[in-house]
């Protein structure tokens, strides 16, 4: 379980969010939607303790798995950064075990992501880079998954591939999952709930299908929005958002 309970942030008098509430039980997936600078990043961090509070209480276990946006692209084997996360494990001065790589192998394989093992990670694409970190993520053991907006640098097939990932760990159902994102119809995709930044003392968190209303999304996108079932051929009906302009 990992919750938020009337939290805060403010950069100085400005508050970027105010008396949010926020839960996220075992088993389950939460979408945070909003535009930009609407504080999802800030949110994510204070989720993963990197951001502290100004006021409000956070509820976590020791350990959060965290998946930013970015990273620099080191000159390392995917192998060696995915395994970066078990350092927590291995103590100060520890090394590697084999199990520790054992784990990091098995984290990639869960993903689709063996064939990155032995590659150079500044030699991948953004989207491969992408899910070596949410492997890393995995290697941890944590129960629960905090991804930073990690489709927003990624192509068409590379954030299809992606979300495909999230839906499955999401049915899995072996991770409390928590992502943002500034693409409803991902929401649509993965999550069980969304959280809507309205503004900084307005969130709206809810099933997917009661909180993600066409006039919610169309105040939250400050445009006209409409939630629409196209079929799609060998997938059947697929809901997707479409803008009114």
């Amino acid at each position: 379980m990992i919750a938020l309970k009337g939290a805060g942030i403010r950069r100085g008098e400005r508050w970027i969010f105010r008396g949010l509430d926020l839960s996220l039980a075992p088993g389950r997936c939460v979408a945070v939607l909003g535009p930009n600078g609407r504080g999802k990043t800030t949110l994510i961090k204070a989720v993963t303790g990197l951001d502290k509070l100004d006021e409000g209480t956070r509820t976590a276990p020791p350990l959060v798995a965290y998946v930013p946006q970015v990273i620099a692209p080191l000159p390392y084997r995917a192998l060696d950064v995915v395994v970066m996360a078990r350092a927590r494990s291995l103590g100060l001065f520890g090394t590697p075990r084999r199990a520790d790589y054992d784990i990091a192998r098995a984290a990639l394989a869960r993903i689709g992501a063996e064939a990155f093992t032995e590659q150079r990670l500044d030699r991948l694409s953004g989207g491969e880079r992408q899910l070596v970190l949410l492997a890393r993520a995995l290697a941890t053991q944590s129960p629960v998954l905090v991804l930073d907006e990690p489709a927003s640098a990624l192509d068409l097939a590379n954030q299809s591939r992606l979300v495909a990932v999230l839906r499955d760990l999401r049915a899995a159902g072996e991770h409390a999952i928590l992502f943002s994102t500034h693409l409803p119809t991902h929401a649509l995709e993965v999550a069980d709930e969304a959280l809507l930044l309205m503004g900084p003392e307005d969130q709206r968190q809810g099933p997917v299908d009661a909180v993600m209303s066409e006039s919610n999304l169309s105040a939250l996108y400050g445009t006209p929005l409409r939630r629409r079932q196209v079929a799609i051929e060998g997938h059947g009906l697929v809901e997707t958002i479409i803008p009114l302009h």
